[in-house]
């Protein structure tokens, strides 16, 4: 069975209140996504080791799903001479290549350049880039001139261009890949629940924390026990021994701009990197971001500013000064829990991370790249099991093991497949094609739930993507559909006429009544409202 199994989240609650467990992992991102993978698949074949995870909203809602998209070595970070950072960084984008092919997938960026001194520094930088990425490279960059590039891109600005290059990192749909490292999970042994709030109590003489467990659905708490704590919260934590710095990252979502299926890497006037990446089910839109803005109203109220809208939509004027008048489909913003050392801009703040167990005597997570996450998960882990089972410090088999089953073998076999599938199933190739892309080896599970008749206004692939998201991804709100298990609540203005069909479709899995329904659309128009 691919995904969770239906009861999983039940079962999940159930357990803690009877049973402690030697694990017991907060926050449901990207980390502790990671660190309960790489937990679980250590232990095996006797999976004596009992881990458990909760998340407070859904897996993914947070950071690790609202980011650029992106699986990179970070170029940026080559002006502040982060080398390590890069190199690191390099290295577990080629790795997670190989984990989730499906997932991770090459992207060219153009590069405009507009002045011959900026051309002189882009180049050697590209150059030390590739010479970091060694052998695992993507691709290797190249010089454009300016005639070739206006011909990639013509309508973009011209005026003072010189030139241009592309350069390779990768694309990723973020919050599926957090799925899937909690499938991978559960597949071997851990407990998982969502929609699930966490407080840690205190700890007793015989070592056990006792942790206040608060079910988000029906407000019934419990009382779990761990002989470990792993704080994943990211921006939620509030260790004693320093928060995190909160910087806020912003999107927004416009009809597309980009030529071609390359991508667009511009810096600005002050050496920040914002990239236009085409993007959506059908590559229809463009991504545009990332801002970096020091955040002091709290981790609920991640929001774009007036400010960051401006700062985006200039840029893009400025690059396509013939396009029409800014009208972006939506935003949406997310906070990095970054390492604090001081630095005086959010832009130049560490992106280095910190692990570390608290006086009290937590495991806690800080800072990093979601690029790095599995090697941060490794270290994370490394200490955990010199705690708790020092037997499996020594094994590691994250960076071998393909991701939830999606080796490149088993990827291949499925998109001979392909063809099969859309005449049995009655969809069109490029249907199913798009569903690989997404699930991976887990297609046939979600063709499994596909209706035999129509479904009205929702596509049949939106009907089954529906059920598979009730039945084995633990989506329990429409917003958890509509921004985790897709990122279809990004790509249309949607009006509560258009929503209602979705919210009864899941209504009918789910049990709800016509006010709950109409609880859950308002749920997604206000996730992506913009700047008044």
């Amino acid at each position: 069975m691919s995904g969770f199994s239906p009861d999983l989240r039940a079962r999940t609650l159930a357990t803690l209140q009877e049973s402690p467990v030697d694990v017991l992992i907060i926050g449901g991102g990207i980390n502790g996504a990671g660190v309960a993978r790489d937990l679980c698949l250590r232990q095996q074949p006797d999976g004596a080791l009992k881990v458990a995870l909760v998340e407070q909203r859904h897996f993914a809602s947070g950071t690790s799903g609202k980011n650029s998209q992106l699986i990179h070595g970070g170029l940026r970070y080559l002006k502040y001479l982060k080398m390590a950072l890069v190199k690191e960084s390099l290295k577990e984008r080629a790795t997670l290549r190989r984990l989730a092919p499906h997932l991770v997938e090459p992207l060219a960026f153009l590069m405009p350049i507009y002045s011959r001194l900026d051309k002189m520094k882009f180049m050697m930088g590209l150059s030390m880039y590739d010479q970091l990425a060694g052998d695992a490279n993507v691709g290797k960059h190249r010089e454009m001139s300016k005639a070739e590039f206006a011909g990639l891109e013509p309508r973009m600005n011209v005026q003072g261009l010189v030139g241009g290059a592309v350069f390779y990192d990768c694309s990723v749909h973020s919050a599926r890949f957090v799925l899937e490292n909690l499938f991978d999970a559960a597949a071997n042994g851990a407990l998982i629940a969502n929609h699930v709030h966490a407080e840690p109590q205190e700890r007793s003489g015989n070592g056990l924390w006792r942790v206040r467990l608060e079910d988000r659905v029906t407000g019934e708490s419990i009382i779990a026990h761990a002989r470990k704590l792993v704080d994943a919260t990211g921006a939620w934590s509030t260790p004693a021994s320093g928060a995190p710095r909160l910087v806020r990252g912003s999107h927004l979502v416009l009809p597309r701009l980009n030529n071609e299926e390359h991508a667009i890497a511009y810096f600005d006037d002050n050496g920040r990197i914002v990239f236009l990446i085409p993007w959506g089910s059908q590559k229809q839109l463009t991504l545009a971001g990332t801002t970096d803005v020091d955040h002091k109203d709290g981790p609920e109220n991640a929001r774009i500013s007036k400010a960051e809208f401006d700062y985006l939509a200039g840029i893009i004027q400025r690059l396509y000064p013939r396009a029409a008048p800014i009208e972006p489909i939506c935003a949406f913003s997310s906070l990095r829990p970054l390492v604090d050392d001081g630095s005086s801009s959010a832009t130049a703040a560490s992106r280095e991370h910190k692990i570390w167990n608290t006086a009290d005597g937590i495991l806690r997570i800080q800072g990093g790249k979601y690029t790095t996450y599995r090697a941060m998960s490794e270290e994370a882990v490394d200490l955990i099991t010199k705690e708790v089972a020092p037997q499996l410090t020594a094994i590691h088999k994250t960076a071998s093991e393909p991701l939830a089953g999606n080796s490149e073998k088993a990827l291949s076999q499925l998109a001979a497949e392909a063809p099969r599938l859309a005449h049995d199933y009655r969809l069109a190739q490029s249907d199913v094609e798009a569903m690989m892309h997404d699930y991976g080896v887990h297609v046939p599970e979600v063709l499994a739930l596909l209706p035999d008749g129509d479904c009205g206004p929702i596509r049949r692939v939106d009907c089954a993507r529906i059920g598979f998201a009730v039945q084995h991804e633990m989506a329990l709100h429409l917003s958890d559909y509509f921004f985790v298990s897709s990122y279809a609540g990004y790509e249309a203005h949607w009006e509560s006429a258009d929503l209602e069909p979705y919210a009864n479709m899941m209504g009918a899995w789910m049990g709800w009544d016509s006010a709950r329904q109409s609880q859950e659309i308002q749920a997604v128009l206000k996730h992506v409202a913009l700047p008044r």
